[in-house]
């Protein structure tokens, strides 16, 4: 075969090669339906593990029994300990989007209402999660309080992108700054009440909607 054939043909498949390299196939949609499968089961035993015990007497061998999955899929999963925790902290924050979401949509041009009911649901609901509550004794494990103040940037700015998209798609029709900025403050003061949850949590949702709600209204005069 002639030199410049083999060649030729050579460099076909570097380029077949390389367009698969560059533009990988996506993943099955089944074989994602089964990871988020798998990660709802393993957060949901850990959760039912801390109804019963402490977040620092809980070992990740503890977690995959009850997940009813090897220790090494759990470590492929998640990676450590930590990262246990933080998916499990996410999962929290998932709540807070949630609240906010149900909140704007069934409020419709009512700011006040809408801040009072996303805060207050957020509260009831942090405030009796087992992880949380772990946080409440006289020796808090340091790890959990860092995944809600020094580590919680992976929490606040997966929060805040999903709460600015919908501030810019429902009624308040945000501009993409003042939905970054909404959700951005909305995310942080939810978290700050984490590690400390409110004695009355209806009062002080009232009190973060009444500061809230003016910034609010001004985004929607200027929609």
């Amino acid at each position: 075969m002639p030199a410049r054939v083999v060649k030729g043909a050579a460099l076909r498949a570097a380029d077949r090669l390389a367009r698969v390299t560059t533009h990988p196939v996506n993943p099955s949609p089944f074989k994602s339906a089964a990871t988020n499968l798998m990660r709802t089961t393993i957060l949901d035993s850990l959760h039912d593990l801390l109804l019963q015990r402490t977040w620092s007497t809980v070992n990740m061998a503890d977690v995959a029994n009850a997940a009813g999955i090897s220790r090494q899929t759990l470590y492929k999963e998640f990676g450590t300990r930590k990262g246990l925790a933080q998916g499990y902290a996410l999962r929290l924050t998932e709540s807070l989007v949630s609240a906010v979401d149900d909140a704007v949509y069934g409020n419709e041009g009512d700011s006040l209402r809408t801040l009072y009911v996303a805060f207050t649901e957020f509260f009831e609901l942090s405030a009796s999660d087992p992880l949380v509550m772990s946080m409440l004794t006289d020796d808090p494990p340091p790890d959990l309080l860092r995944l809600v103040t020094t580590e919680s940037g992976m929490l606040i700015e997966h929060a805040t992108s999903r709460l600015a998209q919908t501030f810019e798609r429902s009624w308040l029709r945000a501009s993409p700054h003042n939905a970054d900025n909404l959700g951005r403050t909305v995310v942080r003061l939810a978290l700050s009440y984490v590690s400390m949850p409110p004695s009355n949590s209806a009062d002080v949702a009232a009190d973060m909607a009444t500061l809230l709600t003016p910034f609010v209204q001004t985004i929607q005069d200027t929609a």
